[in-house]
């Protein structure tokens, strides 16, 4: 099935996904990052300081996302993206009244909670529990353009918005706009969805007590967190969120350590979005065809050269090799992990261990931005911290082929 044929299909809800992953932009560490000049000039906070103020509420995001991902699978969707909407404006609103250092803790955990976590996991969820294994790749990286598609708009969009309003206005508009706009649209998209999920249970409830079937198994987060694999693979896939949050967050400080241009590294985004986008679609095919187990262990080496790039080169030009890199990476990414969960424990319980493991993606992306704020406070340079992560992405990468491709290890042997 080609990739019009299937998008003219399923428009309706592939746009839901693809809605809601670009509304998580406002939780996203790329776009609260615009502001971290604002906010540590307005609360007088240093890099360390913002580092772990961001860490303390990304973190709690996290934890709490364990816990409330796995609703999505007990509440209709009509109503989890209404609430979803609720959350992320009352999330902005805090930010626009923020006043102090713990009110600017509570609107991050909000912000992250509600954009990076349960918006971010339903998009994902949606596509991977209600399309196929033919079509699932193709379905979720299609949705997954949304988050990029935020990258493009948003930071370019925010470096102009700033230069003539306050940062607060900013985001009070925001609120508005996520709570009277957004509801409405995505009802529509979801327009016969009682139908697609009645059929999503006559297709998967049958297959709950076949166990003897692995490949079929509807495995429980119980059972999950007994597979030795789940923890082993989430150490690996941590890499990502770990090192593109951190240098996302201090962004401000890479670009005045390397002499470069703000307003272009923002720009540059887009490049990052464009790869990202390219990336993704063609990782869904691969993963149609092939399967996420087979592709997983190769989407960190783009991340490897990024890291690498930084670490190396000072030119201006070197921003936009970076964003290249960095973006396929990204795109690789956003569908493997995304479907590998589907593949290996099923779809019934999906929503719950997506959202453990959308926890431990937060807590890794929580950790990156105060890591890196205390390697700064200290004084070591932008340029080895990323030599450091690009070594942490490599053996990442050797970490998956030794789960899910030991053939390729064995073949490196001497």
């Amino acid at each position: 099935m080609s990739y019009l044929r299937f998008v003219a299909g399923n428009i309706r809800f592939l746009g839901f996904g693809y809605l809601i992953a670009f509304m998580s932009t406002f939780g996203q560490t790329f776009y609260i990052a615009m502001y971290s000049g604002q906010l540590r000039e307005a609360f007088s906070l240093s890099h360390g300081d913002f580092g772990n103020i961001y860490a303390a509420g990304t973190v709690t995001s996290g934890l709490l996302l364990i816990w409330a991902g796995k609703l999505i699978d007990k509440v209709d969707l009509r109503l989890y993206a209404v609430l979803l909407c609720v959350g992320m404006a009352g999330a902005c609103l805090v930010m626009s009244l923020t006043q102090n250092w713990w009110m600017l803790a509570l609107a991050i955990f909000l912000l992250r909670f509600a954009g990076q976590g349960l918006m971010s996991q339903a998009a994902t969820v949606t596509m991977a529990r209600y399309f196929d294994e033919f079509t699932r790749g193709r379905a979720v990286s299609l949705a997954a353009l949304g988050f990029p598609s935020g990258q493009a708009v948003f930071p370019a969009m925010s470096v102009k918005v700033l230069a003539i309003f306050d940062w607060r206005d900013v985001w009070l508009t925001s609120a508005l706009v996520v709570l009277l706009a957004v509801p409405p649209l995505l009802l529509w998209l979801l327009k016969g969805h009682g139908v697609r999920h009645q059929a999503f249970l006559e297709r998967t409830i049958g297959l709950k007590d076949r166990v003897a079937d692995t490949a079929r198994r509807q495995w429980t987060r119980g059972q999950v967190m007994r597979d030795p694999r789940f923890f082993l693979s989430m150490s690996a896939m941590m890499a990502s969120a770990f090192i593109i949050t951190g240098l996302n967050l201090h962004q401000v400080h890479l670009v005045e350590s390397k002499g470069w241009d703000l307003t272009i590294y923002a720009s540059s985004f887009f490049i990052y979005a464009i790869c990202q986008v390219g990336m993704a679609m063609i990782a869904g095919m691969l993963v149609d065809r092939y399967g996420a187990r087979f592709l997983a262990p190769f989407y960190l080496l783009p991340l490897m050269g990024a890291c690498v790039v930084i670490a190396v080169f000072d030119t201006q030009a070197s921003v936009f090799a970076f964003m290249v890199l960095a973006g396929t990476s990204g795109g690789a990414g956003a569908t493997i992990v995304s479907t590998i969960w589907a593949e290996l424990y099923g779809v019934l319980h999906l929503g719950s261990i997506r959202a453990m493991v959308a926890g431990i993606q937060v807590i890794s992306s929580a950790l990156g931005p105060a890591v890196f704020g205390w390697f700064i406070d200290a004084g070591i340079s932008i340029e080895a911290i990323s030599a450091a992560c690009g070594i942490y992405a490599f053996g990442a990468g050797v970490m998956l082929a030794a789960l899910f491709r030991p053939g390729l290890i064995l073949f490196w042997r001497p």
